[in-house]
């Protein structure tokens, strides 16, 4: 009987993190063409496809995807990690052979530094834009008040939420695109401006250009192809809100409860992961998954970071790409964290490589720290 694993055999990055010669389509068909190369196969070869754009159909049509499954899901950042989900389970029912999943943005060049609060990626007009907005709650409001919260409840501090930026960007000098690469210090972080109580200008990601593709296909298929497969070992999402204002606990999200199912699908514990790509629209982003998923207990992950255990030779390295914090974030940077675990566990990461990573988790969170989605990938099948 064959094979129906899901596992990813292409990954493909666009030009970023400026483009200004191209528009988001471009960048969806470029990650496209790359990761299809990657992995040795054509566009006549898929029939599944995967985008969280609003133009889907649109962009579908453009691409040339003849598709028999085809999903739109658009859930903020993490829309590419419920993808996985939902790729694997119609990869394993037949409903497609060969899924596709692109992302494209020319949010930098388009919009630059005007960005206003909220946005279309977050799927406007929503009640945020009716009863927050109005009483002055921008998108980064919405991650400060949960890192107050966190502070109150267990004392975080400013300085433990730094080294999350200043770990991420020890992982950017040795990416050449990164946006920016400078050495970075806790105090940096701290005397840059403050954008939200308490959460400063280097708490906060960058604005890109960028796109990011990836390709799921059966173990069977793989077999034939260019590159080794990287395994689906689980994938799980859920949803606590989407308006901050109905987050029922600001120290807390959904990965506490994805977490733990797409570990007992892929059969490990936290222990088991050699290297973590954390969703880093905030430095506080980091934190809540890095508590919400187990790698700490609720509250000790501002020591735990503080420890230096997520930076370069650290026994749990985050964001080896250089994270949305300092390398690229076009508006949805889930894709982003599936590619890089991808390049991690091919073994293709050069200066940044872990050794023997063997399982890596990419975690993805989208809205106000609304929508968490978690995907487990291994160099080995289950068991």
């Amino acid at each position: 009987m064959a094979d129906r694993s899901p596992v990813i055999v292409g990954i493909g990055l666009s030009d970023h993190p400026k483009a200004p010669q191209m528009d988001a389509r471009q960048h969806h068909a470029q990650a496209m063409r790359r990761a299809l190369t990657d992995a040795g196969l054509s566009i006549k070869d898929v029939d599944g496809y995967c985008n969280a754009d609003q133009k889907l159909p649109d962009i579908a049509e453009y691409l040339g995807i003849r598709h028999r499954f085809i999903d739109g899901t658009s859930l903020g950042g993490s829309s590419f990690e419920f993808f996985v989900q939902h790729a694997a389970a119609a990869i394993q029912a037949g409903h497609a052979d060969t899924v596709l999943v692109t992302y494209g943005s020319d949010q930098l060049s388009r919009r630059g530094r005007t960005l206003g609060t909220g946005g279309t990626d977050l799927g406007e007009p929503s009640t945020w834009a009716q009863y927050e907005a109005p009483y002055g709650t921008p998108l980064v409001g919405a991650y400060a008040m949960a890192a107050r919260r966190h502070m109150h409840e267990y004392g975080t501090t400013s300085e433990q939420l730094a080294e999350i930026a200043v770990g991420v960007r020890e992982f950017a000098a040795f990416n050449p695109n990164a946006q920016y690469r400078d050495p970075l210090t806790v105090d940096d972080v701290l005397s840059s401006r403050m954008i939200a109580d308490p959460l400063h200008k280097l708490d906060c990601c960058v604005i890109s250009d960028g796109g990011a593709a990836f390709v799921m296909t059966t173990a069977e298929r793989a077999r034939d192809l260019r590159r080794p497969p990287v395994y689906v070992l689980g994938a799980a999402a859920a949803q606590t809100h989407w308006n901050i204002g109905q987050m029922p606990d600001f120290t807390t999200t959904a990965a506490a409860l994805a977490g733990p199912e797409a570990f007992a699908q892929a059969g490990l514990t936290p222990a088991d992961i050699d290297m973590i790509m954390l969703y880093d629209s905030f430095t506080i982003t980091c934190l809540l998954l890095l508590e919400g998923l187990g790698f700490v207990k609720r509250g000790e992950g501002g020591p735990f970071v503080a420890e230096g255990h997520l930076r370069m030779g650290g026994d749990l390295p985050m964001n080896t790409d250089g994270g949305g914090l300092s390398a690229l974030h076009p508006g949805m940077r889930g894709a982003f964290l599936i590619v890089e675990a991808v390049r991690q566990l091919r073994g293709d990461a050069g200066e940044v490589q872990v050794p023997d990573c063997q399982v890596a988790l990419a975690a993805g969170s989208g809205g106000w720290l609304s929508t968490m989605g978690v995907t487990i990938l291994g160099r080995e099948p289950r068991g």
